[in-house]
């Protein structure tokens, strides 16, 4: 039963990562049509009805307390998708997408240092090893290995990729404390965040769409809301519930930037620079000296 159990695990954990790994391309092809804050909205309300269709079709008492839900996803939707989103696809409308995913991957790192001060873990030598590589590895990749000079050809993208990492770990602590059924929390912080999103775009009046919403980027943006924002964290869910090595599953994770640049290359046709490579290994190396064990 336990081997039958792994195997499903295996599956799920394999189809969120599939899926993960073609996201990097799909925001850079719906950024072509699409704002970054167009991409944000038209994704986040697509990721709020799937979410919800997902809830009913379980038989979710997803009303059931919906005052404290809202209020408990208040902050959480602030977080998630709005600021996070808002601010990795302008990352990803300035930088290739290579450089882009391979800083945001820098979360795992930046979610150390946050449960050091918000959790009181203790932080160890092989911790402080971790950051260093770490951060030369974001060295590596923000130069584009040019270590000896140091120019990096757009700061701004630069400073929003790594920014993301900060927002998603704030995400990750708050997620953490969160106790509620995952499927209902990501329904309430996605329905929160689609209506700060979409008064955001009102209010501001900034341009959504730059070719038009019937487009192909708006096809990539409902692919975004789907498998980057719902279906596939729910893929994750359930693969880390059917094993028996909690470690083992969570680890495959670190396979996704890498076969993610294999359809960059494929469907982006960027030619992935070394310093991507050396960057990206640096970084998920470090992340993997610093896993604690489940």
């Amino acid at each position: 039963m336990t081997k039958s159990k792994d195997r499903r695990s295996l599956i799920f954990a394999s189809l969120a990562i599939l899926a993960w790994s073609t996201v990097s391309s799909a925001f850079k092809l719906a950024l072509k049509d699409l704002s970054p804050l167009g991409l944000v909205l038209i994704s986040s309300i697509v990721a709020t009805l799937f979410l919800f269709v997902y809830n009913l079709s379980a038989r979710k008492q997803l009303f059931a307390g919906f005052k404290a839900n809202t209020r408990n996803s208040l902050f959480a939707g602030l977080l998630n998708p709005f600021l996070y989103y808002l601010v990795l696809f302008s990352a990803y409308d300035r930088l290739p997408a290579q450089e882009a995913q391979a800083l945001n991957y820098t979360w795992a790192i930046v979610l150390l240092i946050f449960s050091v001060i918000f959790f009181k873990e203790r932080f160890r030598l092989k911790d402080l090893l971790a950051l260093m590589i770490s951060f030369i590895g974001i060295l590596v990749i923000s130069s584009r290995g040019r270590l000896n000079s140091f120019r990096f050809d757009n700061i701004t993208g630069i400073s929003l990729a790594l920014g993301s990492s900060f927002i998603w770990a704030g995400y990750w602590i708050l997620n953490m404390r969160d106790k509620r059924d995952a499927g209902i929390k990501l329904f309430y912080n996605f329905m929160i965040g689609s209506i700060l999103i979409t008064t955001y775009a009102l209010i501001s009046g900034k341009a959504l769409f730059s070719t038009g919403f019937l487009s192909f980027g708006t096809i990539a943006a409902i692919w975004v809301g789907i498998f980057e924002m719902g279906l596939t964290f729910l893929f994750w869910q359930k693969a880390l519930e059917l094993t028996s090595n909690t470690a083992r599953i969570s680890n495959l994770v670190f396979i996704t930037p890498f076969l993610s640049l294999v359809f960059i290359r494929l469907i982006l046709k960027e030619a992935i620079l070394p310093s991507t490579l050396i960057g990206l290994f640096l970084i998920v190396f470090s992340n993997l000296i610093q896993r604690r064990k489940a």
